[in-house]
């Protein structure tokens, strides 16, 4: 699956957690292991789930963002795998992008009262819960539709998801992770400021953990 992070967070994770890896030796404690997965209620870790968004700027470049703080649960069988179940809250009053002046904007109240031209200054949170999950053959991947709501606007939406890893955290639960991708219009969830400017279409790429119950 294509990245989209930027270098240099990539490089802030890698000299961060460098000099922990080379203190504790061994190896990480996930694993691309299906059957490290048990049943049972997970709640996302919030420091570490991410919904990563990328829109086209003016036809020149990629323009990245993220909202962190993801809460919210995955209920999943190892037995029953398209029975999973996941419901996840993004605060997007919590965007962050690499321009204080893009995400001033971004959460800026209407004109004179208006309509706001992205999420406003009190932004509902989002919202994602699914409705159905679609296996691939091998088990590790799967297309997950359900109803996304963003900036009042309620819409169906699929992520195709690979099983990241599975084993014991650092915090001594059962951790499960994920990487999804999906992309949606932005025009659909009448946040139409720009277009076509900045591309309708926006790519999510979201980076979920999650931390057994």
């Amino acid at each position: 699956m294509r990245r989209i992070l930027p270098y240099a967070a990539l490089a802030l994770v890698a000299v961060v957690a460098t000099p922990i890896v080379l203190a504790q030796g061994g190896s990480a404690p996930g694993a691309p292991d299906k059957s490290r997965v048990t049943a049972g209620t997970y709640a996302a870790d919030a420091g570490h789930t991410m919904v990563v968004w990328e829109v086209d700027h003016l036809g020149f470049s990629k323009y990245t963002g993220i909202f962190g703080d993801v809460t919210g649960t995955l209920v999943i069988d190892p037995a029953n795998l398209a029975a999973a179940k996941v419901d996840v809250t993004i605060p997007v009053s919590k965007v962050t992008t690499a321009s204080a002046g893009l995400t001033d904007h971004l959460l800026r109240a209407g004109k004179d009262g208006g309509k706001p031209d992205f999420f406003g200054a009190a932004p509902a949170d989002a919202k994602f819960v699914s409705t159905s999950v679609v296996l691939d053959d091998d088990g590790d991947e799967a297309k997950v539709t359900g109803n996304l709501t963003l900036n009042g606007v309620t819409k169906p939406v699929t992520l195709d998801v690979d099983f990241h890893g599975a084993g014991m955290g650092m915090t001594k639960k059962e951790t499960i992770g994920f990487q999804a991708e999906t992309t949606i219009k932005r025009s659909d969830f009448g946040i139409s400021m720009g277009i076509p400017y900045v591309s309708d279409a926006v790519e999510l790429e979201i980076h979920a953990a999650f931390e057994k119950q």
